[in-house]
């Protein structure tokens, strides 16, 4: 992502959580059909981060339609709660690949699938890719 958006900024990093969010929602849904064996306990974890990700999603959706009707000027309250939802993001995020590297390492079906690891670590990498533009942005801000 680019940072030259100036007063867009703000529904810029909605987009990309936005994306995001969505990216991570339908990853719990690869991995569990990819892994058709997957453990129970597993398959059960993924079913309940598919629903708080997808709860996310739409949070963000929400926020971009306020910074949309809010026009050329955001209000410093409306940014703040913007920065807010980013911070949860990304913590979102890195608990979400805590999850991901758990399943690589404990789960027998997935230790023993080469794709399984690979597709596994694809999804991290993408993850990491929305904290590194997440953590950019709100150091930027402080």
């Amino acid at each position: 992502m680019q940072f030259y958006y100036g007063q867009q900024m703000p529904l810029r990093i909605l987009d990309e959580a936005e994306f995001w969010k969505q990216q991570e929602e339908e990853h719990t849904v690869v991995i569990r059909e990819l892994v058709k064996d997957l453990e129970k306990e597993y398959v059960e974890q993924l079913k309940k981060w598919e629903e708080v990700l997808a709860e996310t999603h739409q949070k963000i959706v929400r926020f971009i339609e306020s910074v949309i009707r809010s026009g050329s000027y955001i209000s410093p309250p409306l940014h703040q709660e913007v920065l807010k939802l980013i911070s949860y993001c990304l913590k979102q995020s890195l608990e979400f690949i805590k999850l991901c590297n758990l399943l690589k390492a404990h789960s027998q079906p997935i230790t023993t699938n080469p794709t399984a690891k690979v597709v596994l670590d694809h999804i991290i990498r993408e993850s990491e890719y929305f904290v590194g533009i997440a953590q950019t942005l709100l150091y930027q801000q402080n």
